[in-house]
């Protein structure tokens, strides 16, 4: 969304320094959790989710390479959701303080708030999807969202790897692991998707 100097550049490799391995299926940060650390996905998958009070779990969004995770650590006193990883993954934890000195750029400042903006509109989407599409067009929906995310970051041409189950799919449309299991042979048999 913006074009960065060597200037932004140099401060964005200052600020990815402490680099870590999580391994997939691990949370990075827990609802409830104070943040202190804006985690930045390198490479891997990982997604925000909710659980309800009978254990219930509703994916909100996908974090590919490339993604802040959760850049609202300054407002929240504690997170109201949870980040995990799908794949193994590597993630940048970006100290409160090194967030402020980035925000100091005008060009990386104008840059976090446009992900932040599209972060939002993509909520919105998901809401539409949730709330007003059939189960074949909510998947549908995530594959093309997922397909066009992973081409801008050079990991995706006409196909992708997926590393997501059954339930992690059916967690993020809102159906059960059967029905989605039904979807995902319907979009095949009408020759939507390539599904290996």
């Amino acid at each position: 969304y913006v074009a960065l100097g060597e200037e932004e550049k140099r401060l964005l490799n200052a600020v990815s320094r402490n680099v870590r391995t999580i391994p997939a299926h691990t949370d990075l940060v827990r609802e409830g959790d104070k943040p202190n650390v804006v985690h930045l996905i390198l490479s891997g998958f990982a997604f925000r989710y909710k659980s309800t009070a009978e254990g219930k779990r509703q994916i909100m969004a996908f974090l590919l390479p490339g993604d802040f995770c959760d850049m609202h650590v300054f407002v929240l006193k504690q997170m109201d959701h949870s980040i995990a990883t799908i794949s193994e993954s590597t993630v940048v934890d970006i100290p409160r303080g090194q967030i402020l000195t980035l925000l100091e750029s005008p060009r990386l400042s104008l840059a976090l708030w446009c992900a932040a903006l599209v972060d939002a509109a993509v909520l919105r989407e998901w809401l539409l999807n949730i709330g007003q599409r059939r189960a074949g067009q909510r998947l549908a929906h995530v594959l093309c969202e997922l397909l066009l995310r992973l081409r801008v970051v050079g990991l995706a041409g006409n196909s992708f790897e997926l590393p997501l189950k059954q339930k992690d799919l059916a967690d993020t449309i809102g159906a059960s692991t059967v029905h989605l299991n039904r979807v995902l042979q319907d979009l095949r048999r009408e020759d939507l998707i390539s599904w290996k």
